[in-house]
């Protein structure tokens, strides 16, 4: 049976926005591995297959061994059809194939599809939503409630869980790498693994008293570091003197320092300096200046609210959400994110020395105090050629093509931003 990994570009898809305009869904980090992870293990297959937003197929492909949007995946063999949203629990092996049946939520977006090799030929299989198409029409309900993801801050909200269950699921724990004396451990060593080439320094506090602690590859630590559990600190990152709290999953060749709590980064981050990341999920490629500071609690207490699209506020129904931070975006010293903030991709961001709005569209230049287009989308693309040559990473023209279709994408809630921002500046 071939697992096929699906990424429509559904109404719901902007839930997960800023982090889904730049990777599938499936990308998206939660306790130590990714949710497509999590769903090849779930089923236990690995002849794996995928169909994402077009405008990102050329640069996916380059970051993956599957076939990407090919039609041809979709023929010669059982076919197990999942949605990026769909919550890996709910999937075993043991299963089975199964008869070919569908699944799909209130709203008409797909969530499964089984199809059994003998019935490929009663479907349409030129493309994935003509398959989709004519499955529905094709086959039976699945008598089934499919549990999903429905918004990007339940990921956060859940992942100190989650990162004990991934913990005990891998049932790794030891020491392959380097910890230096003096060394502080608090509970079981048991509940820390420090992975090969790994570096802990002297004077660093590996607290695992409350949930285990996974230093994976390469991972340097530097003195007085203190990191709590349940964590996770992804390939070759780097923590500066950290005060890492509980439940975060920190991805590949971060930078951290400061304070950083329940947070996810999903790697290639700068954080270096002192300040305070709360429950917040950071992209790639973002650099936060020192003292780059998030609001993760409202004063009263209050649920917190997140605008995706710059007008309508959603209830979290969480008293903890941070911000939102999209791929390549920069913050200048002493930026104050407001609680449950949105940062889109790509903005360059000016402190104003009060919390900022709620809402910061992608691809803008945040200064004065006002959204403007600054020096345009293609100084944004120069620093962000630097940034990844800086990680031993090469911006394509794959990348510049997806990132100019995110532009356009972006555009309808930009525009009139900046032309407040103009107003704005003009009665001043």
């Amino acid at each position: 049976m071939r697992l096929i990994l699906l990424d429509q570009q559904t109404d719901k898809r902007y839930h997960f926005n800023p982090l889904a305009l730049s990777r599938p869904i499936w990308e998206l980090r939660y306790g130590i591995t990714s949710l497509a992870e999590k769903l090849i293990a779930a089923t236990g297959l690995t002849d794996v297959a995928c169909f994402l937003p077009p405008y990102m197929a050329e640069v996916y492909k380059a970051r993956t061994d599957w076939p990407v949007n090919d039609p041809k995946s979709l023929e010669g063999d059982d076919l197990l059809i999942v949605s990026a949203r769909a919550r890996a629990e709910f999937f075993s092996p043991d299963k089975g194939p199964g008869p070919s049946r569908v699944n799909f939520d209130d709203d008409g977006d797909c969530l499964m599809i089984r199809v059994a090799k003998e019935d490929l030929g009663k479907l349409k299989t030129d493309s994935i939503d003509s398959l989709i198409e004519s499955a529905k029409a094709a086959f039976e309900p699945c008598n089934c409630e499919i549990p999903t993801w429905n918004y990007i801050w339940e990921l956060v909200l859940e992942n100190p869980d989650q990162l004990t269950k991934d913990f005990a699921a891998l049932g790794r724990s030891g020491v392959e790498g380097t910890i230096e004396e003096p060394a502080g451990f608090r509970g079981s060593k048991n509940d820390i693994f420090v992975g090969k080439d790994a570096l802990v320094h002297p004077m660093a506090v590996l607290d695992a008293e409350h949930g285990p602690i996974y230093l994976d590859e390469g991972v340097e630590v530097h003195p007085f570091t203190r990191i709590e559990g349940p964590c996770y600190v992804g390939k070759k990152s780097i923590l500066l003197g950290t005060k890492c709290r509980e439940g975060n999953s920190i991805g590949p060749m971060c930078r951290l320092g400061g304070e950083v709590e329940e947070s996810i980064v999903q790697g290639y981050s700068n954080k270096y300096h002192d300040g305070f990341l709360g429950h917040a999920y950071v992209g790639e490629w973002v650099n936060l200046g020192a003292l780059t500071t998030n609001s993760d609690l409202k004063n009263d207490y209050s649920s917190v609210s997140v605008m995706l699209d710059g007008r309508t506020p959603i209830d979290t129904n969480s008293t903890k959400v941070g911000s939102l931070i999209g791929d390549h975006s920069k913050t200048s010293i002493g930026t104050l994110f407001n609680t449950g903030a949105y940062v889109g991709a790509m903005t360059l961001i000016a402190a104003t020395g009060k919390p900022l709005p709620k809402f910061i569209p992608s691809f803008a230049w945040f200064l004065e105090g006002v959204v403007t287009k600054g020096f345009g989308k293609g100084k944004l693309y120069e620093t962000a050629t630097t940034a990844m040559s800086r990680r031993g990473k090469e911006w394509t023209q794959a990348d510049r093509d997806m990132w100019d279709e995110i532009f356009k994408l972006t555009a309808p809630v930009r525009k009139p931003a900046i032309a407040k921002g103009r107003r704005s500046l003009a009665r001043h």
